[in-house]
């Protein structure tokens, strides 16, 4: 059996790097939850894929940079977190939220019955609800998006780590049917430059296809690809110059990124970035 079956499996994945973040000795954030979401899967998985612990930084740095933009989501007044293809995230765990924040979770039937398995025994620092749903589903994706509009005044997207698996036609869907709710007012997601895509289908691409989760959408627009779905981007970040400033890169990529003339990264189309986006 391979150690990557399906799409969920790479939830499990993303977990061992968080779980090793917060193990190391100066985390930028803790998830003491996440070496138990991921499991011994999670380990075989991540060992399995080449240059497993060179590019951790990338994956620690994107789970920075959502915790940033979310809280200041909260902070500027959002009510309602809807988190799409949730998979094993924590943060109504792990994140100091308001108590009356409504946090909704939104993925597969399996994965989503694990994780409340494994976390059956926690209280979320929130309200939170989950719901089973396959998001291609188009007929109850709109049912389920316009129950939460009627429940809410203003609404946070967040999608980390869905919107590379999906094609274009399925993420321009994805981005009319959350514009169409005026209470969703902004959105956060990360990006894959062209370049990127095509390194990463040579190298962990065929592990994922045999999983039936190929990597496939990378705009040549950048951020811009949403504008015309109803969606503006409001802050983009390079994950590659946060990780920087972290000084989470490894030693060859870090010089890089301080010899790198400052002109030279284009906030509009990032190698690879996380967005806000705005209605």
């Amino acid at each position: 059996m391979p150690l990557i079956r399906n799409i969920s499996d790479t939830a499990r994945w993303a977990a061992i790097y968080r779980a090793r973040e917060s193990e190391s000795a100066n985390p930028l954030f803790r998830d003491p939850f996440a070496r138990r979401l991921a499991g011994e899967r999670g380990e075989e998985i991540a060992r399995s894929l080449p240059d497993s612990e060179k590019n951790a930084w990338s994956w620690v740095t994107r789970t920075h940079i959502y915790d940033q933009l979310i809280m200041s989501q909260i902070e500027q007044g959002c009510d309602t977190v809807i988190n799409l293809a949730a998979g094993l995230d924590a943060r109504p765990y792990r994140l100091t939220l308001p108590e009356q924040l409504k946090w909704i979770e939104v993925d597969l039937p399996e994965i989503t019955d694990y994780k409340e398995d494994m976390l059956r025994d926690e209280k979320p620092n929130c309200v939170l609800e989950r719901v089973r749903l396959d998001l291609s589903d188009l007929d109850e994706r709109r049912k389920l998006f316009q129950r939460i509009a009627t429940q809410t005044s203003r609404a946070l997207i967040v999608a980390e780590g869905l919107i590379i698996y999906l094609t274009e036609d399925e993420v321009r869907s994805l981005a009319v049917d959350l514009a169409a709710h005026e209470p969703f007012h902004s959105w956060v997601l990360d990006i894959a430059s062209p370049p990127l895509l095509r390194m990463l289908q040579k190298t962990i691409g065929k592990s994922l296809e045999k999983a039936a989760a190929p990597l496939q959408f990378a705009p040549a627009e950048g951020p811009e690809f949403y504008r015309p779905s109803g969606w503006k981007p409001i802050d983009v970040r390079s994950m590659f110059h946060t990780a920087g400033r972290l000084k989470r890169l490894p030693p060859l990529l870090s010089l890089m990124c301080r010899i790198q003339r400052a002109e030279a990264y284009s906030a509009k189309r990032p190698w690879a970035g996380v967005c806000l986006l705005e209605r």
